[in-house]
């Protein structure tokens, strides 16, 4: 079964990095773009600033459909409050999930965004809990070292 690694909590950077304004062309580079407009942090773009945010590494591929991978890096917010069809970090019998918080209020089923992992049932008689909802994506393009 997929699961996921809790990191800790993100530590503000306060670096702020160049923005290009109003995109960056996938195809052929047009020379209007070459200016910069702006500097933002990500601290702020992330809400890396904030002590409820913290990271979790992913290990598996039940959230492929949403475009969340195998070793991918989660920003989870353990403040939100969790909805039916948000992504979280699911516990459930102390094994932390990330996984689409579906069912009732009667029954809670944990669900995948691929079609090769089956539904997850909670029980009755299991220790469930929501530590936190997913709120972003970080993902490493090309590895380097």
């Amino acid at each position: 079964m997929d699961s996921v690694t809790i990191l800790g909590q993100v530590e503000a950077g306060g670096i702020e990095v160049p923005y290009f304004l109003p995109s960056v062309p996938a195809g052929f580079p047009s020379p209007a773009q070459d200016h910069l407009e702006q500097r933002i942090s990500l601290d702020e773009l992330f809400g890396l600033h904030r002590p409820q945010i913290y990271l979790a590494r992913v290990a598996g591929e039940s959230l492929q459909g949403l475009g969340i991978l195998d070793g991918d890096l989660v920003l989870i917010d353990k403040a939100a409050k969790a909805k039916r069809g948000d992504v979280v970090i699911a516990c459930v019998n102390g094994e932390p999930l990330l996984k689409i918080l579906g069912g009732d209020q009667h029954q809670v089923i944990l669900l995948s965004a691929n079609p090769h992992y089956p539904p997850r049932y909670v029980l009755e008689a299991e220790e469930f809990q929501v530590w936190g909802v997913y709120v972003g994506l970080c993902r490493q393009g090309r590895h380097c070292g």
